[in-house]
């Protein structure tokens, strides 16, 4: 099965409040795509050509793997905001904030911490455990949680390549514009 760049599921002009028209033309047009072709090629031929992405991340190694998981991370992401983000979630998913962070600014304030401290390059994600639980992960590289056996609701891209067009080095003001475009109502189907 070849893996295949997903169209970004918003018109690009309508996600002005977080990227400009350029950044998301390197940033899904550029980078996601050549973490797609590059994992076609390397699977292209193989036992793992006939696995799913998810399945690709959860059992290739090396840059078999980082680049499945770029993949199924920007795939993960561009899913995460909307034009019409940034409103506070649902009940059923603020009842969750509330009863694992303390409350729904709480979660924001750590969330955006994880953004901040994560060093280097990377990914911030709210994820529930088997338990039902909620954590917020900060993972390096190419990490995901679904490689932890923990399912995915919320991830925020923090490598320089998502952000450096629009905000050069200000991670922060990056951060702060994320929260203003969450789509809730996608991260609360993910429960």
């Amino acid at each position: 099965m070849k893996i295949k760049l997903n169209e970004l599921p918003f018109k690009k002009e309508s996600m002005s409040k977080l990227f400009s028209d350029e950044a998301l033309d390197f940033h899904h047009d550029k980078h996601h795509a050549a973490y797609v072709n590059k994992l076609n090629e390397l699977i292209k031929d193989s036992d793992f050509e006939k696995m799913s992405l998810e399945a690709l991340v959860k059992k290739a190694e090396g840059p078999m793997s980082q680049n499945a998981s770029q993949v199924y991370n920007h795939d993960f992401f561009w899913k995460c905001i909307s034009e019409d983000g940034g409103a506070e979630p649902g009940e059923k998913l603020s009842k969750q904030l509330r009863k694992y962070f303390g409350s729904y600014d709480t979660f924001i304030e750590k969330f955006t911490k994880a953004a901040m401290t994560l060093f280097g390059s990377g990914w911030v994600w709210l994820a529930m455990n088997k338990d039902d639980s909620l954590e917020i992960l900060q993972l390096p590289n190419s990490g995901t949680p679904i490689t932890l056996d923990k399912k995915p609701l919320l991830c925020l891209d923090v490598w320089e390549h998502s952000y450096y067009i629009d905000y050069r080095n200000d991670r922060a003001k990056y951060v702060e514009a994320f929260m203003q475009v969450i789509d809730w109502e996608f991260v609360s189907s993910q429960l």
